[in-house]
């Protein structure tokens, strides 16, 4: 951070100055002119959250693309169907046997598999021919779209949030105070903030993973410089398809998130998959903090345009990204 702010002062000097006022803006009262102006706190603290838990639905998604796109340099346009695929189990898994916990279980290693059997079947005949396997995985989407509309059917459907989660908790967030001078308090839905929570230690986790252990650097030096790792004795194919699983099975899980809190149907691979690769390009390829801050720039920008610019809330999003790419290609927190 401090190197940041040393080679970039007047960016660090904005990104400041726009986390004080959003700061201000949610813990501050605010005075009647404002309210008058842009309507009222409690609808911008829930926009707020709901951009931030979105951030994190989003950063679920993307992680595991970043480690397949971005880390491995893997073209997988069939991401989105991951998604979707995962939450479809996790909706027979639910439906079935009445355990929220047990979907996400069976969803992962599910959506993990057919991971698997991608990274053998492609990718590794495909090896560093981008073209070849963007074009063979818009194809396997659009089949895997096909193949979930035709055994599923085109209705929406809904994860069953379990009863341990169901209903609001009360946050330290003031929104109005009352004639009487009582203060009053934002409610917000606990299995979101839940959810958010699990993404962040998911978040962690990953981070750990790749930059403090032996299989992190393993992985790392085979993007690199392969064949020089191969001469070590290190099985690398083995663990590119271990790292491609794991990150099919963050989609599959995070279509159990997505389930839950807002619905399956056709056509939510689409955009999930769009999602995730406005969250890469905007954080950077292959960085798992800038996945992170890329999905809560994405979902908070999608929610507050959702709330105050309606019409236009879908450009803001790629507006963001195509400053990104003008002002820094390579990503807000792209690997060196």
């Amino acid at each position: 951070m401090a190197r940041f702010i040393e080679r970039h002062p007047a960016w660090a000097l904005i990104v400041i100055i726009a986390v004080a006022v959003l700061a201000w803006l949610v813990f501050a009262i605010w005075p009647p002119g404002l309210e008058a102006a842009i309507g009222r706190k409690r609808v911008f603290l829930n926009a707020v959250l709901n951009g931030i838990t979105l951030g994190g639905l989003y950063f679920l998604v993307a992680s595991g693309f970043t480690l397949i796109f971005g880390l491995m340099r893997n073209v997988n346009l069939a991401h989105g169907s991951l998604y979707l695929f995962g939450g479809y189990v996790g909706y027979a898994i639910s439906s079935w046997t009445g355990s929220w916990l047990l979907s996400f279980i069976i969803a992962f290693v599910a959506v993990a598999l057919v991971g698997v059997i991608l990274q053998l079947v492609v990718f590794r005949r495909m090896e560093g021919q981008d073209l070849r396997q963007t074009m063979v995985t818009i194809g396997l989407s659009i089949v895997f779209a096909d193949l979930m509309l035709w055994v599923i059917g085109g209705d929406f459907y809904q994860i069953q949030t379990p009863s341990w989660l169901i209903g609001p908790i009360q946050l330290p967030l003031l929104t109005t105070i009352k004639s009487s001078g009582e203060p009053v308090y934002l409610q917000y839905p606990l299995v979101r903030l839940v959810i958010f929570a699990a993404s962040v230690v998911i978040g962690i986790a990953m981070w750990l993973a790749l930059n403090r252990t032996r299989i992190g650097m393993i992985v790392r030096a085979g993007v690199d410089d392969r064949d020089i790792l191969a001469a070590t004795g290190v099985r690398i194919q083995l663990v590119f398809v271990l790292v491609f699983a794991l990150g099919a099975g963050l989609a599959g899980i995070a279509g159990v998130v997505g389930g839950t809190f807002q619905s399956l149907s056709p056509g939510e691979d689409t955009r999930f998959l769009l999602a995730s690769l406005v969250v890469v390009i905007v954080g950077g390829m292959g960085s798992i903090p800038g996945a992170a801050l890329g999905a809560v720039i994405i979902g908070l920008a999608e929610q507050l345009g959702s709330v105050y610019i309606p019409t236009y809330a879908i450009v803001v999003t790629f507006l963001i990204m195509v400053l990104v790419l003008a002002l820094r290609p390579q990503g807000l927190l792209a690997r060196r």
